[in-house]
């Protein structure tokens, strides 16, 4: 669903006049993303390895952009402008599906070539896939374990503790007249967050009565296609590993695909699916 145009003005930063041989490379550092690329191995396929996991951080990062925008405009009751973001991300997400694509064309025989160069290095370490799971919900203090004794960990730390994307349109609920049990509202972001019936029943009286309540009813459509998406990109995680790996133990000491299967059951907005039964 679009929503319309924000309403404030935004000032448009001015030129820099002194820039104007800025050349395409230079302004896109290319130099220095181009050769940032340095295979361990003599095989060749080593380079599609880590273009494709570059290229999907660089997803990553944009993503982690908008979905941190999308909270504050959510929390700041300005919701036209969440709604572009949100649209946004999920279309991020089919660019992180369409990766995974190209990197199905490796061979099992071909990743077994270059595992031994990974060394312990794994997509698990991931910190901004990491900071992409709290921010749309999915928590637990102990997924911070893969980051300790590093320098992002207390930032991830942060992350955590923050309120969710989910808990701040929670908390719009509240704010517009919704009764929402305050162990919601008021509950440690940092902790899982399990189904409400409040929040259900909260998100039943959009779902039935959507022109009365039109903001909150296309915020739900965009969360739920937000996670439409996600559930693709986690699902095409999976076909992948298994197809170029099988069932081996992931290379930072994961049980591979039965982790990835797990995490595809994690339901991110578990009201916004179950009120479609219950409408």
């Amino acid at each position: 669903m679009n929503g319309s145009a924000p309403n404030s003005k935004r000032e448009k930063p001015s030129p820099d006049h002194s820039m104007s041989d800025l050349r395409y490379g230079d302004y896109l550092a290319l130099d220095s993303i181009l050769n940032a690329q340095h295979p361990r191995s003599s095989d060749p396929n080593e380079l599609l390895f880590i273009i494709q996991h570059q290229t999907s951080e660089l997803w990553m990062k944009l993503a982690l952009h908008e979905l941190r925008a999308a909270r504050d405009a959510i929390r700041a009751d300005d919701l036209p402008p969440a709604f572009k973001m949100l649209a946004r991300v999920s279309r991020i997400m089919e660019q992180l599906v369409h990766a995974w694509d190209v990197l199905a064309t490796m061979t099992p025989s071909e990743y077994s070539a270059i595992r031994p160069y990974l060394s312990t290095s794994s997509g698990f370490q991931s910190w901004q896939y990491r900071e992409i799971e709290f921010v749309l919900r999915n928590k637990a203090p102990e997924m911070l374990k893969p980051h300790e004794q590093t320098p992002i960990h207390s930032a991830l730390q942060r992350a955590l503790d923050a309120p969710s994307l989910y808990d701040e349109a929670i908390r719009l609920l509240a704010r517009r007249g919704f009764a929402i049990d305050r162990a919601v509202t008021e509950r440690d972001a940092a902790q899982p967050y399990t189904s409400d019936p409040s929040v259900e029943h909260a998100w039943l009286k959009v779902y039935r009565a959507p022109r009365e309540h039109w903001e909150l009813y296309e915020l739900a459509e965009e969360l739920v296609d937000l996670e439409d998406a996600f559930r693709l990109w986690r699902f095409r995680h999976v076909t992948t590993v298994e197809r170029i790996i099988g069932f081996k133990t992931g290379t930072g000491g994961t049980s591979g695909v039965a982790y990835l299967r797990r995490m595809l059951d994690v339901v991110l907005f578990p009201e916004l699916w179950k009120v479609r039964t219950d409408l």
